[in-house]
């Protein structure tokens, strides 16, 4: 089972801020960063996919072990980072797992095994890590972009910025990285997705630590994963359950985080803010993709929180249940849409649980956690018993 340490960390993150020795317009965090990086990953390896066989499911860990290497190590400037990476990298390394080995300890035997491999063989997931870097330094460039231009006076900032374009060019060999670079229209989604950075969970209060949109995608997706271990998922039931939960709030891109109270006041009007929210898709988002990738893309967004597969090319909604006694093979598809809004809505429940716990107490968040709480103390998704992880947090 996850630990509540373990996604305590993972809202660590949100607390890491980059570029602090730059005059910055807006916070950008670690979390952010991360969220970023994986969504780029995503859309280079699905370029790349087209060429030869992708292992996703040794990207999406990937991603998040250097998620976890990373916010252990905090706040290091890049250069002093990767410096002591080339001189240091075993102790560093011992040093992260150390610090992780108890916020681990309950998690799937292989996911601990592949962590400490990931990290100590340079040549384990070689061409997953390739991917990695390539969407790290892009992600890098994209909030560059915004620190450049708000302050280009700053001494050595334009080595800087030859540094990271060096770091782009070396990922020239990735078509997604050619694309990205020539600013094609898949450059023009990642920057959309990029927008989801400056809009605010929980925008009607003030919270510690802040998270934004695009950072909650990716706490979600890394529960949905995790979780998805534990109940013994197929490989593609993990591939869906982790962009299912990378994706599940793209669609706020075009119409904001509106808050469930205000969704649930009026009546209908979550219906009308879902077609809303699909037709924008469908005309601003999804163009700015391959044609071929629209259909996963709408498998992760339409219906998002049910359960489903696929059979004979269409997609039926089914329970866990029968997902695990009968579909549970890549063959189907599978994807527990309902596993994804229980991570959806513990990542809002520790939201609002944290920033009580810094003494930020709003009438918002107090009767929110509150409302959550009675809502899933109880709460089990298979053999998963969510409910002790909410109750750690109360």
């Amino acid at each position: 089972m996850i630990s509540g340490e373990l996604l305590k960390r993972f809202f660590e993150a949100a607390s890491i801020q980059r570029w602090n020795d730059h005059i910055s317009p807006v916070l950008l965090t670690e979390l952010d960063k991360q969220a970023h990086k994986m969504v780029i990953a995503y859309v280079i390896a699905k370029f790349e996919e087209e060429r030869r066989e992708m292992d996703w499911i040794r990207l999406i860990e990937g991603g998040m072990f250097e998620f976890l290497h990373r916010v252990v190590l905090t706040d290091i400037k890049p250069p002093v980072f990767h410096r002591m990476m080339r001189e240091k990298r075993d102790k560093l390394n011992e040093y992260v797992l150390g610090e992780l080995e108890d916020e681990i300890r309950g998690l799937d035997e292989g996911f601990q095994q592949n962590f400490r491999k990931y990290i100590a063989d340079s040549e384990y997931s070689a061409f997953e890590k390739s991917i990695l870097r390539a969407a790290h330094y892009l992600a890098t460039d994209w909030e560059f972009r915004i620190i450049y231009n708000t302050s280009p006076f700053i001494y050595g900032i334009e080595q800087t910025k030859r540094d990271i374009e060096d770091r782009i060019q070396d990922h020239y060999d990735l078509v997604g990285v050619q694309k990205f670079s020539r600013g094609k229209k898949s450059y023009g989604f990642i920057d959309i997705c990029g927008q989801l950075r400056f809009q605010k969970r929980w925008a009607n209060t003030p919270r510690i630590p802040e998270t934004s949109v695009l950072g909650h995608m990716l706490i979600v997706a890394m529960i949905s994963y995790l979780s998805s271990l534990e109940i013994e998922a197929c490989d593609k039931r993990l591939y869906n359950n982790f962009y299912g939960g990378l994706f599940h709030d793209l669609p706020e891109v075009l119409t904001r985080d509106i808050v469930s109270p205000v969704k649930t006041s009026v009546e209908g009007l979550d219906g009308i803010i879902k077609e809303y929210e699909q037709n924008q898709m469908e005309e601003e988002l999804l163009p700015l993709l391959p044609l071929s990738w629209h259909e996963e893309m709408n498998y992760f967004t339409v219906n998002e929180f049910e359960n489903k597969i696929r059979e004979h090319g269409v997609i039926r909604k089914v329970s866990i249940k029968e997902i695990n006694n009968k579909y549970n093979y890549n063959k189907f598809s599978p994807i527990d849409g309902e596993l994804i809004e229980v991570c959806d809505t513990l990542a809002a429940y520790i939201e609002a649980s944290l920033s009580i716990e810094h003494g930020i107490m709003s009438k918002h968040l107090t009767e929110g956690k509150k409302e959550i709480y009675t809502q899933y103390k109880d709460k089990k998704v298979d053999k998963i018993d969510f409910g002790e992880i909410f109750g750690y947090f109360f």
